[in-house]
């Protein structure tokens, strides 16, 4: 019963990560990018790396919609049949 239950819990953080990385992925990569940028202008803004970033991972996590819920029904529907 405890094996079940381990597994269960790390599957569902499994598929989590696997949901969240593309989203965290593309904020890495825009803070990045900004982050090379701000050392070749020698602009040393704080606040200007939010706004790509936060406009970026938004712009991914529309884009994926259609995969994060085929992923979620996919994993719903096993863990109620029970597969």
């Amino acid at each position: 019963m405890v094996d079940m239950g381990v597994d269960l819990v790390r599957e569902a953080l499994s598929q989590a990560l696997m949901l969240a990385a593309p989203i965290l992925l593309a904020g890495l990569v825009i803070g990045l990018i900004v982050s090379i940028f701000q050392t070749v202008t020698q602009v040393q803004e704080q606040t200007l790396t939010f706004v790509p970033k936060i406009a970026g991972m938004i712009i991914v996590g529309i884009a994926i919609i259609p995969w994060i819920i085929n992923v979620m029904i996919d994993y719903a529907t096993a863990m109620f049949t029970g597969q």
